[in-house]
């Protein structure tokens, strides 16, 4: 069956959200450079400015959890365009460093919360057999918005102009509009109306966007869940109860085994890595950071086809086998730099697309898609809030080190530890990376209910 117009309509709205993501995510690899040079900067400097984002992202992952579950994820979602719209002409007019670093903190705050808000939006509004491909389309808009960051630096950047870096940041106006825009006429989710006791307009929503065959079915689930919810004393104590440490284990370790690939440190300091290959010039040091952008896209539309086909097991494992000799690859390539010569720029570039292309058929887009599906409408919002928040944390314990690390130990001994990281992933992988395919949130839920592994569901 295919997706009704309607729903994919509301999805790519929604997703929206995930190209601001991208978008502000990236922006910063290209603007770096100028920003160096601008305001003399250092690589202390150049770490705090790309960690502030960062910190605004575990700040919003932090505070934001129960309010989703309070508001609703559409009002969670207009809130935080109006933030994005906010920090972009922050960011875009900051007359100093410091206001700079507040700006961007102010955007990190945003991010932090479209991670966890939109795919759970997507998943609460999508039918059964279609969630994975429509959660997913959000990864791809972040894709979108990554390879969109990248275009605007090289475009905007001029090596005759010290302040080519304010447009940058400025034309993360335009999507942060549409999606505040857009937002006004798309319905809530019928999950959370139906937890809120709004049975009427949630089955109404429910019965526009889900498989006729399934809809009373659906229902039933629904109000059989909201009343054993009713019983419960408060999200946190549910959260942490033995039949939900499954869901934990999951969204905690999918982000670490994610972020400690080292797939940001690419995202945002790739011209300074390939800088270290051997480009010259800020403005061509961007120039591989748009083909990865391509790489980027096209690997997620990928991931889009086959995580309702081949399911999200399968493709975690393909993924990870392929990231650790990418990863390996591309640290023996700068270990061997002085041997290698001119020939290292193009090894790293096809080494780090390489690991592009894995990581986003796998556990890019299967970390935000897993913790949408993995705990009940409940404390769904609680629940995504931590996976945001371990998402942002353990991003930023990357981003404010690579630098660092790659001053230590090189940055070839860096892409090694990094595949190492990986090995470890493909191990815990087998036992905690569950099959979701296909199952409906209910359906999941009560396999947890039931004490069940990962591996058998």
């Amino acid at each position: 069956m295919p997706i009704k117009s309607n729903v994919l309509l509301i999805a790519v709205i929604a997703a929206t959200g995930g190209l601001l993501f991208g978008f502000d995510t990236g922006v910063i690899s290209g603007a770096l450079p100028f920003l160096k040079d601008y305001w003399k900067l250092n690589d202390t400097d150049l770490e705090l400015l790309t960690t502030a984002v960062l910190i605004g992202a575990v700040l919003g992952a932090i505070s934001s959890g129960k309010l989703s579950d309070y508001l609703g994820r559409k009002k969670m979602i207009i809130i935080n365009a109006i933030i994005f719209t906010v920090g972009a002409m922050g960011c875009g007019y900051a007359q100093s460093f410091n206001l700079l670093l507040i700006m961007r903190i102010i955007v990190g705050v945003a991010i932090g919360i479209t991670s966890y808000v939109v795919p759970m939006y997507i998943s609460e509004i999508s039918p059964a057999a279609k969630r994975g491909a429509l959660v997913t389309l959000n990864q791809l808009m972040i894709t979108i918005g990554l390879l969109a960051s990248y275009i605007a630096d090289y475009d905007f950047s001029d090596n005759n102009n010290p302040e080519s870096w304010r447009w940058m940041f400025i034309v993360g106006l335009f999507p942060a509009l549409i999606l505040l825009i857009g937002m006004f006429f798309l319905p809530e989710t019928p999950r959370w109306l139906i937890s809120k006791n709004r049975l009427q307009e949630g089955k109404k929503i429910l019965m526009s966007v889900e498989d006729p065959l399934l809809i009373n079915d659906i229902y039933k689930e629904l109000i059989k869940d909201n009343e054993l919810a009713s019983g419960q004393q408060s999200e946190v104590k549910e959260i942490l109860k033995p039949w939900l440490r499954p869901a934990l284990i999951i969204t905690i370790g999918i982000f670490f085994f994610q972020q400690f690939s080292g797939v940001n440190t690419i995202i945002y300091y790739s011209p300074i890595i390939f800088k270290m290959a051997g480009i010259t010039g800020n403005s061509t040091s961007i120039i591989p950071s748009i083909i990865i952008g391509i790489v980027n896209v096209f690997a997620c539309v990928v991931s889009i086809v086959f995580l309702d086909r081949i399911g999200r097991r399968k493709l975690y494992i393909i993924g990870i086998m392929g990231m650790i000799p990418s990863l390996a690859i591309a640290g023996i390539c700068f270990i061997f730099k002085a041997e290698l010569g001119s020939s290292l720029i193009y090894l790293s570039v096809l080494s780090i697309v390489s690991f592009i292309i894995f990581i986003n058929i796998s556990l890019s887009p299967l970390g935000w898609l897993l913790i949408s599906e993995v705990f009940p409408v409940k404390v769904r919002g609680l629940g995504m809030s931590i996976g945001s928040l371990s998402h942002w944390g353990f991003n930023a314990i990357i981003a404010f080190t690579f630098l660092t690390l790659a001053n230590g130990i090189g940055i070839g001994g860096t892409f090694c530890l990094y595949a190492a990281v990986c090995v470890v992933g493909l191990i815990w992988g087998y036992y905690y990376i569950p099959e979701t395919k296909g199952k409906t949130l209910e359906q999941i839920e009560e396999h947890w209910r039931q004490g069940k592994s990962p591996r058998s569901l």
